[in-house]
């Protein structure tokens, strides 16, 4: 069964919505996220792009201003809540790995 559209988020996703609690342009945002992950995730432009139309459409980025080519986004209230739902999947995940295997070591 295939999962619902932005059920969850990618790395590509999440680093990029994470990129916008400033504003930003699509050139920084693919110079700020191996910035910010130590190199660990990268976002193609193409990638990049189509993720910025489809935050959009669903209202989770605004665009800010327009400089000939050039667009600039920041991240809207729901998008902020996206992200944060996000995180707290990451960390549920994260916890219930740890207490699985605390519990293993524990025997």
């Amino acid at each position: 069964m295939p999962r619902a559209k932005f059920q969850t988020l990618t790395e590509q996703m999440f680093y990029t919505l994470l990129c916008l609690d400033t504003e930003r342009c699509g050139v920084d945002i693919l110079d700020r996220v191996p910035e910010i992950t130590g190199g660990r995730v990268t976002v193609g432009s193409g990638t990049l792009y189509v993720l910025l139309e489809q935050f959009l459409a669903e209202g989770w980025i605004s665009e800010t201003k327009t400089e000939g080519r050039r667009r600039s986004y920041i991240l809207t209230e729901e998008g902020r809540l996206i992200l944060r739902r996000e995180f707290d999947r990451i960390t549920r995940q994260a916890e219930d790995y740890r207490r699985v295997f605390e519990r293993e070591e524990q025997k």
